[in-house]
């Protein structure tokens, strides 16, 4: 029956070193929580750092624990792993200050069709082998494909916006070029295992989860400190302004 889908190899560490890394991430969203107050960039951080917590989570019990199956922590890692392109660009939006309602709606519709398809889907997720250092899913094929255009074209257009709003809003370029860095760390060793072994395409999200902490770092010390910052200074500069209005 397995003959029918393709196996996603998840290109992780040891078990400890997954353990670790979810201790971390989510170390990292709760000294958010207590660190800077709650507006929407830091709520959408906090977010994605659990969500990066809980994938982490998942892999480690993907052999089954805590009262799920093994095909159910699968489908709780690939439904956290699926809501990071939509929240980093939703983060984009807020931290470029737009209103680009489309968008964002765009890539929050495209993410609820493969978390639907995760949650409900009786052949998304259809077996699993445990090694001592990885595990291999089984899915289907054509999702595969599909969920590789999802995830690469919100990355690569997080990147591009990124950059392009930066150069735009010297003011916001900080901020918004600490946010493209933190998708180059969660892209560009991925991409780097893409060319040298092609199928490891077939489990975008297993391959990037060894690289996830990279990203949870540079939210937390690059693109929140900026931000913070950022807002501080207009409020200075608006202040100044009624006090001393032109």
């Amino acid at each position: 029956m397995l003959s029918k889908y393709d196996s996603n190899k998840l290109y992780c560490f040891s078990p400890p070193v997954m353990l670790a890394t979810f201790l971390i991430e989510f170390g990292l969203a709760i000294y958010t929580l207590w660190r800077y107050k709650m507006t929407t960039i830091s709520r959408l951080a906090v977010v994605m750092l659990a969500s990066l917590g809980t994938f982490q989570l998942a892999e480690y019990m993907v052999c089954g624990g805590l009262g799920l199956t093994n095909i159910q922590w699968a489908r709780v890692g690939y439904v956290a792993i699926t809501l990071l392109p939509a929240l980093g660009i939703h983060m984009l939006v807020k931290l470029a200050d737009k209103k680009n309602n489309l968008l964002v709606g765009g890539a929050y519709a495209s993410c609820l069709a493969f978390v639907i398809f995760y949650v409900i889907g009786s052949s998304a997720i259809t077996g699993q082998q445990c090694f001592a250092n990885y595990a291999v899913f089984y899915t289907q094929h054509a999702s595969s494909l599909w969920y590789t255009g999802y995830y690469y074209g919100w990355l690569i257009i997080g990147v591009y916006l990124a950059w392009q709003w930066g150069i735009e809003q010297p003011e916001n370029k900080n901020v918004l070029h600490s946010m493209m860095l933190g998708y180059l760390v969660f892209l560009v060793p991925t991409t780097f295992f893409n060319i040298i072994d092609p199928s490891t395409l077939k489990g975008i999200p297993s391959i990037m989860c060894g690289f996830a902490v990279l990203l949870a770092f540079v939210l937390s010390a690059k693109v929140l400190p900026n931000s913070v910052e950022l807002r501080r200074e207009i409020n200075i500069i608006k202040s100044q302004n009624k006090v001393h209005p032109s």
